[in-house]
C-alpha cells in the first residue's frame, strides 16, 4: 500500500523532522528551536484589527498543515485566515488560501524561506508574505508587485485589515 504525502508529513513529525511538499518536491527541516518558537509566539500575540479597519474575522494558526492543490503540503509558521474554521476542517490538512503568512527563518534553511516560500505563496494568491530573519533583525515583506526589506521589529498593516508586529 502506498503512503500518501500527508501521511509522510504526519510520520515525520514523530521523528522531530518537519516535512513539506512544494509542487511535489519534498523539503525537510529540523524541528524548530526555542528561539524560533518564541518569535512565532511574539508575532501571533501582536496580531490585531487595525483601528480604522473593516477587517474580516481573523483566525491565525501556527505550524498548521495546509494542502494547496495537488502536490503541495506546507506548514507556515503563522497563517492568517479571514474565516472561522468549520468543525470538519479541524482534523485534516486545511484546503484554504491564507490571507497572509509569516515564516521565521531557521539557521541553515534560508533558501527554503527566502527563495521558495515567497513565490510559492504569492502564486497561490496570498496577499502578504512576511519572512523574518531573527538573527539579523530583518523582515522581508512580499506582496504581489513589491518586496520591501525592513528592520525588525516593525509594525505592518496587512491587506486583510489587520496589524502585525514582526
Amino acid at each position: 500500500m502506498a503512503i500518501t504525502p500527508e501521511q509522510m508529513i504526519l510520520d515525520a513529525a514523530n521523528t522531530n523532522v518537519r516535512l513539506e511538499f512544494v509542487r511535489g518536491i519534498p523539503l525537510w527541516e529540523a524541528s524548530p528551536v526555542a528561539g524560533h518558537q518564541l518569535e512565532i509566539f511574539r508575532i501571533q500575540n501582536s496580531i490585531k484589527r487595525s483601528d480604522d479597519s473593516q477587517a474580516c474575522a481573523c483566525t491565525h494558526l501556527s505550524d498548521t498543515l495546509f494542502k494547496f492543490g495537488e502536490g503541495s503540503l506546507k506548514r507556515p509558521d503563522i497563517a492568517i485566515l479571514c474565516q472561522e474554521l468549520k468543525p470538519e476542517q479541524l482534523y485534516s490538512a486545511l484546503e484554504i488560501i491564507p490571507e497572509a503568512v509569516v515564516e521565521v527563518i531557521s539557521e541553515g534553511y534560508e533558501y527554503k524561506d527566502l527563495e521558495i516560500a515567497p513565490q510559492f505563496y504569492l502564486g497561490l494568491g496570498v496577499k502578504d508574505v512576511l519572512i523574518l530573519e531573527p538573527r539579523l533583525k530583518v523582515v522581508y515583506h512580499h506582496r504581489k508587485d513589491s518586496k520591501t526589506r525592513l528592520e525588525s521589529p516593525v509594525k505592518l498593516r496587512l491587506e486583510c485589515g489587520y496589524e502585525i508586529e514582526v
